[in-house]
């Protein structure tokens, strides 16, 4: 039996293929040490848990309404809009099971195929597959690094719209790069879209993981962008509550009518009892974030002095996310390696490090010659990053 097509240009999240090898090796007895994912190894805060628990006693196991229930879009509006700046209803909130299914709807709603939707590449691949299975063409933009980080090649970006040009998607703490814009990036970015007049899509996916004291920036708050720019919420990070799947899409009320149909369409709703759990996650105690957050930072600082050691590596410390990229493109050279899938089987195999490289983060564009891998240390704790880093260092350090 023949499939459709256009599966052809359907993508994977290409950080799952390399779970499955460290389990292989684990399976064969060895230790893992696993900086490959981005999933979380820490305890939903206890309030969550039992308002959900209570929520299944309450009787909430059925159908809720397609664009989820009421007094978690409240909780969202309020919350999302204060610490953005702006003002939300309701009306610009569509729950959905996850933060992923943002990214296809939005594309579902704004995008005609040949349309040209700008991404980030190194970026999340599911923009680069939604884009192209639903019949537009991804364009990349990148970033070019800096002393202090990544900052966005604003020129390549501007010199990537054209007529066609419907849309950008624009993550700001980003995965797997942990760039965080500054407020001119930020503003220059919105001047392209107001100018041009496209739509943004911001995955505000790690908004809220952020380690220093300053206000976190938003794309939303800058003026003649909130009735153009769709944000991508979830619970997942925040929370530490990736399998728990809820996630919301917040924008425009035109758009997020579009998006309650897609939800009938495609899951009916999100889950009714966890829905109702989140609204205390929303409104209630926070100090289990706060731990969260606390830990994620610890990691931090043991994952980036770690690395730091290693001759070749050299990389600033980010105020967000729990992702680390540094360069080896040094490292390569002094090991004669000319494929990056050399160093990460390479690094498996002989110390238990597992780790992504840039290729599981969109294509290569034409003309990069540097190396990078992503270290995800949401899923390890201190000590075992203490340990695998020491091995990874005595690798990477042999010719």
């Amino acid at each position: 039996m023949k499939l459709a097509n256009q599966l052809e240009q359907l993508g994977t999240e290409t950080a799952f293929s390399v779970s499955l090898l460290a389990k292989l090796w684990a399976e064969k007895g060895n230790h893992v040490y696993p900086f490959h994912l981005g999933d979380m190894n820490l305890p939903t805060p206890e309030n969550i848990i039992e308002a959900t628990i209570k929520a299944i006693r309450d009787g909430y196991t059925g159908y809720a309404p397609a664009q989820g229930i009421l007094p978690l879009r409240q909780a969202l509006a309020d919350n999302v809009g204060s610490s953005r700046g702006v003002t939300y209803t309701p009306e610009n909130i569509a729950i959905q099971p996850g933060g992923k299914p943002t990214v296809w709807k939005f594309i579902a709603v704004i995008m005609n195929p040949g349309d040209e939707v700008l991404y980030p590449n190194p970026g999340y691949p599911i923009y680069e597959s939604q884009i192209e299975y639903q019949g537009g063409i991804a364009v990349p933009y990148g970033y070019t690094e800096t002393s202090s980080g990544f900052a966005i090649d604003l020129e390549k970006l501007k010199a990537s719209i054209t007529p066609k040009t419907k849309a950008i998607i624009y993550n700001n703490y980003q995965n797997p790069i942990s760039a965080s814009s500054t407020k001119e990036e930020m503003e220059a970015i919105a001047a392209l879209a107001i100018k041009h007049d496209l739509w943004v899509m911001a995955d505000d996916a790690y908004f809220e993981i952020r380690y220093s004291d300053s206000d976190p920036l938003s794309i939303v708050s800058i003026p003649g962008m909130k009735e153009r720019t769709v944000i991508l919420y979830t619970f997942s990070k925040k929370y530490a509550m990736t399998g728990w799947r809820l996630g919301a899409t917040i924008g425009p009320k035109p758009f997020i009518e579009m998006v309650a149909k897609l939800n009938v369409n495609d899951e009916s709703c999100s889950n009714h009892f966890i829905q109702h759990a989140m609204v205390e996650g929303v409104t209630g105690d926070q100090s289990g974030f706060q731990a969260i957050l606390h830990e994620l930072k610890c990691r931090r600082d043991a994952a980036v002095g770690a690395l730091n050691t290693i001759d070749g590596i050299s990389i600033p410390t980010p105020e967000s996310t729990f992702y680390l990229f540094p360069n080896v493109t040094e490292i390569m050279n002094r090991k004669g390696f000319a494929n990056i899938g050399q160093l990460q089987e390479g690094s498996l195999e002989n110390t238990g490090v597992s780790f992504c490289t840039r290729n599981h983060f969109g294509r290569p564009v034409d003309g990069e010659k540097d190396f990078f891998i992503r270290f995800a240390y949401s899923g390890i704790s201190v000590e075992d990053i203490q340990e695998g880093l020491a091995l990874l260092k005595n690798y990477f350090e042999q010719s």
